[in-house]
C-alpha cells in the first residue's frame, strides 16, 4: 500500500478529492489501470499552470499505470466556463490543429514513450464530437442530465450569480466532457479521469453517466488549486505567462522562475514538481532556503529542458548574480549598429525588450533606481543608450530590478 498510485500522489500533495478512494485503491493495487486527463488547446503552449495535470501523468507511468492525454480539439471549440468569467475566445479549426501538434510534443519530453505498455495514448475529442447526430445524443445522453443539477455546478452558478453572459454553447461543455469520459472507457477501456479540483462537477458528471449508461464503475480524482504564499496565481510573473514551450521561454527564464520561488514554498514544490523521493526532501528540508531553491530549479529545468541546459542556467544566474558578469545564457535581443549612432532612448529599449510593456511602467522603475545597464542604475529617462555601452564583443546587459535581465547584442 505504502508503495501505490494512490499513496504517494497523497504524500506529494496531489490529493483533493475522489469519488471512492477506498475502491480505486484496492483496484490499482491489483491491476494496471488507464486513466486519462483532458487539455484544452487555446494556446500554442501550455504553461506551468498546467505542470501540476502533467506531473499526476508522470507519476501514472511510475507506477505502472497508462497514461491518455485528450486534446481537446472538440471542445476548445466550445470553452469550458470554469473559473472563467467571460465567454472564451473561439478560435480557428486551424489554430487549434497547430496548437494541438505543438502541445503534444510538450506531452512526449515530459512522459516516456519508449515502453508500449506505459506509453500515452494521444486522443483528440474532435474525433467523436464532430460527428455527433444531435438529436441521437440528446436521446442517448441528454436524458441522464437534469438542468436543476447542472445550475447548481459552480462552473454555473458563479457566473449567473455574478450576472455574468454564460452561452447555451458554454453550458453544453459539461455534458461533452463527461461524454469524453463514457467514450474512453468504451474505446480505450478508461476507468480514471484526473484533472483540476475546478473539474470536481464535470468529472462527477462523467462517472454517474457511465454508471447509468454501461452499468460500469469508473474513477474520478481531482488534484487542488495551487496558490502560492506570496497570493499570486501559478505560473503568472510579470513578464507573463511561464510556457513549457522552448521556444517561448528560455531555458534560463524557466529556471528564473523556479529559482524565485517564495520561501514558504520551496518544500511544497519540491514535492509536487520534481521526481525527487519524497524520503529524500525529508532529509534535506531544513538544509539552506537558497540551496533548495536552486535545487528546485535545476530539477524542474533538466525535466523540461535536459541536464545541460539546466547545469548552463544555474553557472550564468551565478555569474550574474555572485560575479556581476553578463552570463551567456540570458535571454537576448538584437539590435543594428546603425541604430544607435544617435543613441536609442532607455524607454524604447527596455520596451522592446519585453522587460516592461508601458513607458509609464519604465519610468517609474528608472525613478526607483530599477533599471540598470551593466549593473549600473540608469539615473535619468531622457538616457540614450549608444555604441559606448557596449562591450568588446558588441554586448550590454540590461536589468529590472535584481531578477529580469537581457542581453542586447549588436548584429
Amino acid at each position: 500500500m505504502e508503495n501505490s498510485f494512490l499513496s504517494e500522489f497523497k504524500k506529494r500533495d496531489y490529493f483533493n478529492q475522489c469519488t471512492n478512494s477506498d475502491e480505486l485503491e484496492k483496484l490499482m493495487n491489483q491491476k494496471k489501470i488507464r486513466a486519462y486527463i483532458g487539455f484544452d488547446c487555446t494556446a500554442p503552449s501550455l504553461h506551468v499552470g498546467s505542470l501540476l495535470q502533467i506531473m499526476c501523468l508522470r507519476l501514472l507511468q511510475k507506477h505502472g499505470h497508462q497514461p491518455i492525454v485528450l486534446l481537446g480539439g472538440g471542445t476548445t471549440r466550445i470553452g469550458d466556463p470554469s473559473g472563467k468569467e467571460e465567454t472564451r475566445k473561439i478560435l480557428s479549426e486551424k489554430e487549434i490543429e497547430k496548437n494541438i501538434k505543438n502541445i503534444e510534443k510538450i506531452f512526449k519530453i515530459f512522459l516516456k514513450t519508449n515502453n508500449t505498455k506505459l506509453k500515452p495514448i494521444f486522443v483528440n475529442n474532435y474525433k467523436w464530437l464532430g460527428k455527433l447526430n444531435y438529436i441521437k445524443f440528446l436521446r442517448e445522453i441528454g436524458k441522464h442530465f437534469t438542468i436543476n443539477k447542472m445550475l447548481s455546478f459552480d462552473s454555473v452558478k458563479l457566473r449567473l450569480e455574478r450576472e455574468q453572459s454564460l452561452s447555451y454553447m458554454e453550458f453544453n461543455y459539461m455534458i461533452l466532457q463527461a461524454y469524453d469520459f463514457l467514450e474512453l472507457n468504451k474505446t480505450k477501456n478508461c476507468l480514471m479521469q484526473i484533472g483540476g479540483s475546478d473539474q470536481w462537477g464535470n468529472i462527477v458528471n462523467g462517472v454517474e453517466l457511465i454508471k447509468r449508461h454501461s452499468s460500469k464503475q469508473v474513477f474520478g480524482l481531482t488534484t487542488p488549486l495551487i496558490t502560492l504564499s506570496s497570493g499570486s496565481k501559478m505560473g503568472k510573473t510579470e513578464k507573463g505567462a511561464v510556457w513549457l514551450d522552448k521556444k517561448m521561454l528560455s531555458s534560463y527564464d524557466y529556471w528564473q522562475f523556479w529559482r524565485n520561488t517564495d520561501d514558504r514554498d520551496v518544500i511544497k514544490f519540491l514535492q509536487m514538481f520534481t521526481d525527487l523521493k519524497i524520503e529524500k526532501i525529508e532529509k534535506i528540508k531544513d538544509q539552506n532556503i537558497n540551496q533548495l531553491k536552486i535545487l528546485l530549479a535545476s530539477e524542474a529545468t533538466t525535466m523540461l529542458h535536459g541536464k545541460t541546459a539546466a547545469q548552463k542556467a544555474e553557472l550564468t544566474a551565478k555569474n550574474t548574480f555572485e560575479e556581476k558578469s553578463i552570463g551567456e545564457d540570458l535571454p537576448s535581443v538584437k539590435i543594428k549598429k546603425n541604430e544607435l549612432i544617435n543613441g536609442i532612448n532607455i524607454i524604447d529599449l527596455v520596451i522592446s525588450s519585453n522587460l516592461l510593456s508601458s513607458k509609464s511602467e519604465v519610468r517609474r522603475m528608472i525613478k526607483n533606481k530599477g533599471i540598470k545597464i551593466n549593473n549600473e542604475p540608469v539615473e535619468n529617462e531622457k538616457y540614450n543608450v549608444s555604441l559606448n555601452n557596449f562591450n568588446q564583443n558588441n554586448f550590454l546587459k540590461l536589468s529590472l530590478g535584481k531578477k529580469n535581465h537581457v542581453i542586447v547584442k549588436i548584429i
